[in-house]
């Protein structure tokens, strides 16, 4: 037994019933309890995927924000996945965080997954090896990460009541690899449970999974934490194996748990071995015993170093999907106008609580104005229903003429509580700060503008608010949408269009009341009708040598807490693309979104970027894209629907709270019979790659494959070989693959692992050989098979 052994079973000594049982549930939103009497430090936990947020949900510290899960996916690179988790440890480690709550590693089932874009891939091996990477490189700088959702979390709508009903042969194959493969060679010390049923057990009490599997089977020392408001139960819940409550300090355990243990439903030995294992968390993380010391000297999230790692982290994991006549890269262009509301307002990340506070975003309007000489920018299509928070730079503190808004709060008797400068123009309240119990908020900001503007301008938030703007003032109440954390991650909104002059004052006003809201003030140009809009972006592009046309999907379509209806993209955007694609000498269609869109217009444009949810630099990472500065060489992690409906599973909504995965083993890519638009693996990068002569090694299972590569190309390149197995009446399934970066003209000899561990099937309770008879595909991505070589006699 080793030292941290050692102190948790002094500590497990120490400490009465009710003092443990304490410490199994938050002390609050995103922190543990502290325990002098066992040297127990504090543990604090962020949300992660694509950045630090820290404690705070809204408006907190200024942190760095990462392209979001799928576009770092598409390097098809654990070591990029390694550089994440470095980076996100060293920015947890900058603000005091203990544990991320990250990587997701759920699965891309469907394409209408609203949260997607936290998860790596709709491929188990692919995401269980980019999970093991970030995890290693995380945990050790110190810092915990914390796969999640166990289990069968692939969609959001009813998420917490719906029924996953899995197989087992798929929970095993598919779904339970990934954490599989990350506990066996990463070893978590923390996972998170669902908050969904599989197989009709709620994931916080799924006893066959969390202690048979995980804890059992693959003999699992770590933590499991319930996703947060998850657990509904006492008893089931801690004899089920969930270790700690998240969040706090109210929960169903405390007290209840206590009398539980009292009564013999629970057994002490349980809560003890819970604790042991949170202890265990707090020590490897240095909360526990003697404290770490937290490190000096890393790049702030605006330092030249850390922009130019994400710029690069971002663009090299853009996908290049269609290049007629190699338009891209745009050398010497000539004049370009960029065209689309997502030129101005780049999605950067998706909504939830995987949201952070970036320092800036870069516009993929600025960030090709920057490079390029000749650049014109028109406004697109609306493709929003609620506008996002004003932007920064477009309102100031009427106060100190600080870029921001001013918050007042004050008491029944209209008395200040409360007066601040928010350099945000957003804030949270509900959580514990000074505004939980003040009468009334107001939110007031002073409009940036160059000259007179017809402006929109407005609230985000639920409850009554009275909001004023030169010549309008008028009282609304805006209701929360329906299920747990509404007025958090999905915020209404109400705007007005109006004509302002610079310096204009809007004030939003809303009554203090019991509940978590986020609330924060809208001001953006106001959209042209989308007739006007085309009409404007057409003439443009008739002038232009270029158009670039930028369209995408927003954090209402990708968002946690909602599914997507459909694929077409928002708005008259399909329209816009056509229409320019009429007009223009060539047109580059940028698509800044996370997840599959159709593309009636693909056969009309020359070139397609996907250029997924890029993080803070967007705009720069886009220029260096197209231009060629960093070769945009993803390669897709999902493969693309030609039309809604098409695709192995569809339908996010359950029926009477179930929803069957009836394509059991065939997820994804290993479901398709017909043509989608884009094939998994799909990814044309900027050279020509030619395959030579390949042989592979195979014993029980295929263990490697030998191929010969060439850059047959004008240009430096990065390759992803890619190695799928087709058993005789099996699905096909990705079993290895290795990136190679050559100059044009060199070849090279890529040898490539196979895993065993989809080389198998989950039969009768155990584990079988898959059949011994079938092939092995040598490809570029599904669409794009270079060679097959037989298996079997």
């Amino acid at each position: 037994m080793n030292d941290l052994e050692n102190r948790i079973e002094k500590a497990l000594g120490v400490l009465d019933l009710p003092a443990k049982v304490r410490l199994l549930t938050g002390a609050a939103l995103f922190a543990l309890y502290p325990e002098p009497a066992i040297e127990l430090g504090e543990v604090v936990l962020s949300d992660g995927p694509t950045g630090v947020r820290g404690s705070e949900f809204a408006g907190g510290r200024v942190t760095c924000l990462l392209p979001n899960a799928t576009l770092l996916a598409q390097h098809w690179d654990t070591a990029v996945a390694a550089e994440v988790g470095a980076l996100l440890a060293e920015e947890a480690a900058a603000q005091g965080v203990h544990v991320v709550l990250g990587p997701t590693i759920n699965l891309h089932r469907s394409p209408l997954g609203g949260r997607l874009f936290e998860a790596f891939s709709e491929d188990p091996l692919l995401t269980g090896a980019l999970a093991t990477a970030y995890v290693k490189a995380m945990q050790e700088r110190g810092i915990a990460a914390t796969p999640k959702h166990f289990l069968a979390n692939e969609s959001e709508t009813e998420r917490n009541t719906m029924n996953s009903v899995v197989s087992e042969r798929a929970l095993r194959e598919v779904y339970l690899l990934p954490f599989e493969m990350t506990v066996a060679e990463a070893d978590p010390w923390a996972v998170m449970a669902s908050y969904n049923r599989i197989n009709g057990i709620t994931g916080t009490e799924h006893a066959p999974l969390i202690e048979g599997v995980l804890k059992g089977e693959w003999a699992y020392d770590g933590l499991v934490m319930s996703d947060w408001f998850a657990t509904t139960s006492t008893a089931a819940s801690a004899n089920g194996g969930l270790d700690l409550v998240m969040p706090g300090p109210a929960g169903p355990w405390g007290t209840a748990l206590v009398e539980a243990v009292r009564e013999g439903a629970v057994r002490e030995s349980v809560v003890d071995e819970h604790l042991r294992r949170l202890l265990r968390l707090a020590g490897r993380v240095g909360a526990f015993g003697p404290r770490r010391e937290p490190p000096s000297g890393l790049p702030a999230p605006d330092s030249p170093a850390r922009r130019r790692q994400l710029r690069d982290l971002a663009a090299g994991g853009m996908t290049v999907l269609v290049n007629r006549n190699s338009v891209l890269p745009l050398e010497n262009p000539g004049r370009v106008v960029v065209i689309g509301r997502h030129a101005t307002e780049t999605i950067a990340q998706g909504g939830g609580s995987a949201q952070v506070r970036p320092p800036h975003v870069v516009s993929i309007a600025d960030g090709l104005t920057a490079v390029l000489d000749q650049v014109s920018i028109v406004d697109g299509v609306e493709v929003r229903q609620d506008p996002p928070v004003a932007a920064p730079g477009t309102v100031r503190d009427p106060e100190t003429g600080e870029e921001g808004v001013r918050l007042v709060a004050r008491d029944a008797s209209g008395t200040l509580l409360v007066s601040r400068h928010l350099d945000w123009a957003e804030t949270a309240v509900g959580f514990g700060t000074a505004l939980d119990d003040v009468a009334s908020i107001e939110l007031t900001a002073q409009v940036v503008l160059g000259g007179p503007a017809r402006m929109q301008v407005g609230v985000r938030g639920a409850g009554e608010w009275t909001f004023t703007a030169p010549g309008h003032q008028e009282r609304f109440e805006l209701a929360a949408p329906d299920g747990p954390g509404g007025g958090v991650l999905h915020p209404p909104a109400r705007t007005v269009t109006a004509d302002l002059e610079p310096g204009a004052i809007i004030t939003a006003t809303t009554p203090g009341e019991p509940g978590m809201r986020v609330l924060g003030l809208i001001v953006r140009p106001a959209p042209l009708p989308a007739a006007a809009a085309i009409s404007a972006a057409a003439h443009a592009a008739r002038e232009a040598d270029v158009a670039v046309v930028v369209v995408g999907l927003s954090q209402e379509q990708e968002t946690e807490g909602s599914d997507k209806e459909t694929l077409a993209l928002p708005g008259e955007q399909d329209a816009l693309v056509a229409a320019v694609a009429a007009v223009a000498r060539r047109t580059v269609v940028v698509v800044n979104a996370a997840t599959p869109v159709l593309m009636p217009w693909r056969e009309q444009v020359d070139a397609v970027l996907w250029a997924g949810l890029p993080g803070q630099e967007s705009g720069a990472a886009v220029a260096a894209a197209l231009t060629g500065e960093v070769e945009p060489a993803g390669r897709l992690v999902t493969t693309f629907p030609a039309r809604d409906g098409d695709g192995p599973a569809w339908s996010t909504v359950p029926v009477d709270g179930e929803l069957p995965y009836t394509d059991d083993v065939a997820t994804g890519y290993r479901g398709w019979s017909g043509e989608p638009l884009f094939w998994f693996g799909h990814g044309l990068g900027y050279t020509e790659w030619t395959y030579g002569a390949a042989e592979l090694t195979a014993a029980e299972a295929i263990r490697s494959v030998r191929v010969e590569v060439a850059n047959s190309g004008s240009r430096a390149g990065r390759e992803v070989v890619q190695v799928y197995l087709r058993p005789d009446g099996e699905p096909v399934r990705l079993i290895g693959w290795v990136g190679v970066r050559l100059e044009p003209g060199q070849s090279a000899r890529v040898d490539v692992p196979c895993d065993p561990r989809v080389q198998r099937i989950w039969r009768d309770g155990g584990w079988h050989p898959l059949p011994a008879r079938g092939e092995v595909l040598i490809a570029r991505g599904l669409g794009d098979v270079r060679i097959t070589l037989p298996v079997g006699p």
